[in-house]
């Protein structure tokens, strides 16, 4: 155990709210780092809020500012003896000798050594699980962060940051981590909705692609005779009232008569049924025109959700090939609905639904046509930790994501982001943040992320690991991605040579 430095009385500290200590030459101890004291009662935890560096000679501006007029200070006084560094302390809780952790209720003494806290009660203290999921590793000790999948998941995980921050590389290495569990520690079905073909890769890599689905979105087929009339009526939000329960009554006639139908089917049936209007007619089959065009409707679905869902497997939904956000909402509403459904009925294992560009499934303050999957999931986000049905969200933009949905969600990893509305949305909606903190959000490295909430006892910020499947070309840094261009079109000048 490495001993750090001593503890400094200040004119407001040492008190349970903070505490400093002047740091040994020989230590090394930087903001963020963990550092333990023996106080009565047990061992207080705590976290270098930041460092100060000193020097008695250089504390009088007027002083400094005469001797450097006429020779440097170091040439008159034995400065470099008296330079010397402080760290400020935030203590987050004590170890007690029964092996239990309280709050602070008293400060540790002047002159009490500060050490480097031990693996074991560092692991205890921050609540990691050492058959949990690996995340990465804790930045100034050699410390692998593994948390609890139920911690983590069960009460949904959002994952926040700027583009190029590191989101899908962190999600990559949460999807090994599921694909690497074993049946006995307990295993998900993990369904994406990738936007971007992100994941698509991990359906490439060997260590993995027995255990990883890819349906393209072009396969994609919702079936028209598996839906209620309400889930239908949500991709109709436009209907008045009455069309509604005129559309709900011929739907009701056509089930009763047919186990599969598609849209044409229905249309015909609304054009010969004598007891519709004329006028509801028309509206009715305008808007299933558009479903038709949508190319996303068929007598069944396809792929079903049992396939979807499979236990220890992942399935990627790759919408890259949408433009249309209304295709892409209708998938994902469906999607979403069939699994939880499905799950409260047991009929399908504990599932993880990971939603990247969440923001534009369950916006913030956005109509209800633009929004058709946004009822679904909040119900997800609200109700599915009683079923064993988790979210992970993903987002760029948190200020755009549904509020009812992002406080729902009990986990935040927080990579870089900068925009000072996301910041205090981030602020305001995930506990635990103290500002200096959040300050720090804004300033982070690539691959480094702040954890706060149920999936930890305290917030921590972590390296995330080097994952282990190959990464995807979506990803490509732009000048290779211009050097690749530029190789396919010379090889495709050679090759046309050669065949003339």
């Amino acid at each position: 155990m490495s001993e750090y430095g001593t503890v400094v009385s200040t004119p407001d500290s040492p008190c349970t709210r903070k505490f400093s200590f002047v740091i040994k030459k020989d230590a090394i101890v930087r903001k963020g780092q963990f550092v333990e004291v023996a106080i009565e009662g047990g061992r207080l935890i705590g976290r270098v809020a930041d460092v100060f560096k000193t020097n008695r000679y250089f504390e009088r501006p007027e002083s400094v500012e005469r001797y450097e007029n006429s020779r440097p200070m170091e040439d008159i006084f034995p400065v470099g003896n008296w330079e010397y560094l402080v760290a400020e302390v935030a203590p987050l809780g004590v170890y007690g000798s029964e092996g239990r952790f309280e709050e602070v209720s008293f400060p540790p003494s002047p002159g009490a050594k500060v050490n480097e806290p031990e693996r074991f009660v560092l692991l205890k203290f921050l609540g990691f699980d050492e058959k949990g999921l690996e995340i990465g590793e804790l930045p100034f000790h050699d410390v692998k962060v593994r948390l609890n999948l139920t911690r983590m998941l069960q009460k949904h995980l959002a994952i926040l940051a700027i583009s190029g921050a590191g989101k899908s590389y962190l999600v990559s290495v949460i999807l090994e981590e599921l694909l690497r569990r074993k049946k006995e520690e307990g295993q998900l079905a993990t369904v994406i909705i990738d936007t971007h073909g992100e994941y698509v890769s991990l359906a490439d890599d060997p260590n993995y692609t027995d255990k990883v689905n890819v349906i393209r979105g072009d396969e994609i087929k919702i079936g028209l005779s598996n839906l209620s009339a309400q889930q239908i009526s949500e991709f109709m939000p436009n209907l008045s009232h009455v069309q509604a329960r005129e559309f709900s009554r011929l739907l009701r006639s056509m089930k009763s008569g047919k186990k599969h139908f598609g849209i044409e089917e229905l249309m015909k049936t609304i054009e010969e049924d004598e007891k519709t209007k004329a006028v509801t007619k028309e509206v009715l089959n305008s808007v299933l025109v558009e479903l038709t065009e949508t190319g996303l409707f068929d007598a069944t679905d396809k792929p079903s959700v049992r396939e979807l869902a499979q236990q220890g497997k992942v399935s990627i939904i790759d919408l890259s090939s949408f433009v249309s956000s209304t295709q892409k909402q209708m998938i994902v509403s469906h999607v979403a609905r069939n699994l939880f459904n499905l799950r409260r009925e047991e009929s399908i294992p504990p599932f993880l639904l990971v939603l990247e560009e969440a923001h534009q499934f369950v916006p913030e303050g956005a109509k209800a046509e633009r929004a058709m999957s946004r009822g679904i999931i909040q119900t997800i986000a609200r109700e599915g930790r009683k079923f064993h049905a988790s979210l992970c969200l993903i987002s760029q933009r948190p200020v755009q994501l549904s509020t009812t949905v992002l406080s729902q969600c009990n986990t935040h990893i927080i990579l870089r982001v900068t925009n000072p509305y996301d910041l205090d949305h981030i602020g305001e909606s995930s506990e635990g943040i103290t500002r200096d903190v959040l300050n720090q959000i804004s300033g982070l490295r690539v691959g480094t992320g702040l954890i706060v909430g149920e999936a930890v006892n305290y917030p921590i910020f972590v390296r995330v690991r080097k994952r282990i499947s190959k990464e995807s070309s979506k990803g490509m840094p732009l000048e290779e991605a211009a050097r690749e261009f530029a190789n396919r079109v010379k090889q495709k000048k050679e090759d046309a040579k050669s065949f003339m």
